[in-house]
């Protein structure tokens, strides 16, 4: 379909909205797929009281999922751009509810790498990209909140699935529990996949805030924008993504190491499992409303609050030794993280536009997943060495100090002093 033709087919009014649609489909295939991914840190006494496995071995299972998955996410970014959600997120649930059936299977080390690692991580690369770039061809007005609600998917996800998988394991083996949630992962996202589509403008649609056309102006289709090649050719690029980088690896080391943290201070396993359940509920809520406020201060100032309450969350959780402390270490990181988590898509989108934004989003992104996959490994690894989380703690705090330095040195490029579609820049 030509410009022209997109545009004389373009409906400037609806009585409903398509987009909500997406959205809600987005956060029922955000919780579908975070749910898995959430609970790893259920698993892991289960699995070492089975197999005899150090915490080193598991994180790096953990870790090297998560390479995978940010690898994926380029590709499935790319593909997203081209071909469309549906296509790719129906992949992806087939490949997800597929590594969490072999995982009840697992007997060896080899095993787990496999299917876990590979088959899994594959499966989730559309997780992140595909889902939230699809959001924001959607949304140019409430594009933040639009984001943190459909990534409140995934703290649903995290909020519920740890204590029913905690529950699964006591009730009917870790195996069981692997095989019960693949089918159900399996098949929500492949049904919520179809309701899925890519542009507006494939919909006869504006997207939501749109410019519309007025004397003789083209309306704003959401193509203005960077390149990939263009986009890494400025520091705003690498910033952005080193602040990713640093929002990956302290969310996601404590999220696989706070369960078992809390059972080696004396906290029971249910109290543990309800932390990871806490920390999804505040990362649920930080989403919709950072991206709320977000919407009306902009995307750099409350990254600079995501910050501050990541690295005091950080701080405190190294003194904490009763249970109420760790909630209330819980709710802050959640909050943080879940903001932060909830505006990289639209910080990509405001730094760079939409026309490529799968796939500067998918690289970007990637650059969050080395540090989920490099903090998994390095907490476990300094916990083996010195039989303790407090030196692991300690240097996720320091990379949400450095996050925060990032986000204060952040400006837009100088070709986009303004955001795309002519939102004044904040």
């Amino acid at each position: 379909m030509s410009y022209q033709d997109t545009e004389q087919n373009v409906k400037t009014e609806s009585h409903f909205f398509y987009g909500y649609v997406v959205v809600l489909a987005s956060f029922v295939i955000q919780m579908a797929m975070f749910g898995p991914r959430a609970s790893f840190g259920v698993y892991f006494k289960p699995m070492i009281a089975e197999f005899g496995w150090n915490r080193a071995l598991l994180s790096g299972a953990f870790s090297i999922s998560t390479i995978v998955q940010g690898l994926s996410g380029i590709i499935m970014g790319g593909l997203n751009d081209r071909f469309g959600p549906r296509v790719v997120l129906t992949l992806c649930g087939f490949l997800l509810g597929l590594g969490c059936l072999l995982m009840s299977q697992v007997n060896t080390a080899w095993q787990l790498y496999l299917f876990y690692a590979v088959i899994m991580g594959i499966g989730t690369g559309s997780y992140f990209v595909t889902v939230l770039s699809t959001v924001a061809r959607w949304f140019v007005k409430k594009r933040s909140v639009m984001t943190g609600i459909a990534m409140a998917g995934g703290g649903t996800g995290g909020l519920i699935t740890p204590p029913l998988i905690y529950w699964l394991i006591s009730a009917q083996g870790w195996r069981n529990s692997y095989f019960i949630s693949g089918a159900v992962v399996l098949v929500i996202i492949i049904v919520a996949a179809q309701f899925l589509k890519r542009d507006p403008a494939k919909m006869g649609l504006m997207p939501y805030g749109g410019n519309h056309e007025v004397e003789g102006k083209k309306p704003d289709m959401g193509d203005q924008g960077y390149s990939l090649k263009e986009a890494a050719s400025t520091w705003q690029f690498w910033t952005a993504a080193a602040m990713l980088f640093c929002t990956g690896y302290c969310m996601i080391t404590t999220l696989v190491h706070i369960a078992p943290h809390a059972t080696d201070i004396g906290i029971s396993a249910a109290s543990a499992a309800n932390i990871i359940s806490i920390t999804a509920a505040a990362h649920l809520t930080g989403g919709i409303v950072m991206g709320s406020i977000a919407d009306r201060i902009g995307i750099r100032r409350v990254f600079i609050m995501c910050f501050i309450l990541m690295a005091a969350a950080l701080l405190w959780v190294m003194t904490a030794r009763e249970a109420w402390m760790l909630y209330l270490f819980a709710v802050a990181l959640g909050i943080g993280g879940g903001g932060g988590t909830a505006l990289m898509s639209p910080l990509v989108a405001e730094l760079f536009g939409i026309s490529s934004h799968g796939l500067i989003l998918g690289v970007c992104a990637f650059s969050s997943t080395l540090g989920a996959a490099a903090g998994p490994f390095v907490a476990g690894h300094l916990f083996d060495v010195n039989g303790s989380y407090q030196l692991a703690f300690a240097l996720c705090a320091a990379f949400a100090v450095v996050g925060l330095i990032l986000t204060v040195i952040l400006r837009p490029p100088k070709r986009r002093q303004s955001l795309v579609n002519g939102v004044k820049d904040k």
